[in-house]
């Protein structure tokens, strides 16, 4: 970790607390002189989203989420953020840079007028896909004022970085964080020689109609020669997955949900890790096992993790993109060892979260 700290209070807020990004809060919390305080609500029930209920080592506050409309027109507002403001007293807050979040500004003003500093923390500002030419301009001039507010910005990837830039936020003033879930791996695996006829590959994640298991089996049922493979996870889908490979690739093993070490020897015995369809947080876990990896393409946080040393990204719901790059993939055993070697550094040396501690603290102290 580096011995760079901050030497504040700082105070962060989220709409909701993932349980996988805990540890991350906690980690960074450590690095705080005077501590973090976090804000944040609860999720609707049916976005799958299990909330950390508490932390180690940063303060945790839960509001209300509001949740208004659905969809495109989703908006949230978050009561009790300002009383939570006046009761931490930060010296630096980080929000969640979202328009749809209704409540932010109002956090933001507070700050400013008494001369703290804001950052906003983001996916990036995606061009929109409206129906006309003065809904995208009507798009781009509200991120673009809604940027105006920050004094600095964190992007999950270079990606999101560009796309603030090309709304014209300075680009001295953003910082990129890598999305990370993950500490560094503690010892780099021992893997053998691999024959491709005797390949595993593996999927982690759960079984939602989005992560495109079904193109995953059928996939499999057109390789060469045969590759087994492990299916671990659970979900609304299951049932209908296991009716598809009964049909298409009989071998398909469903493992059903595991955390944790329980997943470690899943990821041990594996070659190949594909994640066909958009999400998948087990990516950067397979990599700290040294597997190559496939992934569909998403929201740029995969972009600056799978390169072409360590895997694949291919377009999402292309059935005929899976099946040419599992191909190429599986057609030489030597080649996807050296990639899963580079997949391990990767995420070893370059993205996990002790690095994306190390980049929060460098934009609080540049503020």
């Amino acid at each position: 970790m580096s011995m760079t700290r901050f030497s504040g209070r700082l105070a962060l807020q989220q709409r909701v607390l993932p349980n996988y990004r805990a540890p991350f809060f906690d980690l960074l919390a450590s690095a705080c002189d005077k501590g973090l305080a976090l804000f944040t609500g609860l999720p609707r029930v049916d976005e799958g989203i299990t909330p950390a209920l508490k932390l180690r080592v940063a303060k945790y506050r839960l509001g209300t989420n509001v949740h208004l409309f659905r969809g495109p027109r989703y908006l949230c507002y978050q009561r009790g953020l300002i009383d939570w403001l006046k009761a931490e007293d930060p010296d630096a807050l980080v929000v969640e840079a979202n328009p749809r979040y209704l409540s932010t500004p109002a956090a933001v003003k507070w700050m400013h007028a008494r001369g703290r500093r804001v950052i906003g923390w983001g996916l990036g500002a995606p061009s929109p896909q409206p129906l006309s030419h003065w809904e995208r301009g009507a798009g781009v001039r509200v991120w673009s004022r809604f940027l105006t507010q920050f004094d600095a910005l964190i992007s999950y990837s270079q990606r999101g970085a560009d796309e603030y830039t090309a709304l014209g936020f300075p680009r001295e003033k953003i910082f990129v964080a890598h999305n990370s879930v993950s500490l560094p791996p503690e010892s780099k695996p021992d893997r053998g020689p691999l024959a491709v006829d005797r390949v595993t590959i593996l999927f982690v994640g759960r079984l939602q109609a989005r992560k495109r298991v079904d193109f995953l089996l059928r996939a499999c049922a057109q390789m060469p020669n045969s590759p087994r493979l492990v299916i671990v996870g659970d979900g609304p889908e299951r049932a209908g997955l296991e009716s598809v490979a009964r049909e298409v690739y009989p071998s398909a093993e469903f493992i059903g949900a595991r955390h944790g070490t329980e997943l470690k020897p899943y990821f041990t015995e594996a070659d190949l890790f594909v994640l066909p369809g958009t999400g998948g947080l087990a990516v950067q876990e397979a990599m700290s096992y040294g597997l190559p990896v496939i992934v569909a393409k998403g929201d740029g946080t995969q972009d600056d993790l799978v390169r072409a040393g360590n895997g694949w990204q291919i377009p999402p719901d292309d059935f005929d993109a899976l099946i040419t790059t599992m191909k190429n993939a599986l057609s030489d055993g030597t080649r996807l060892r050296k990639m899963g070697e580079e997949s391990y550094r990767i995420v070893a040396e370059v993205i996990n979260i002790q690095k994306m501690v190390e980049v929060f603290v460098r934009a609080l102290n540049s503020i």
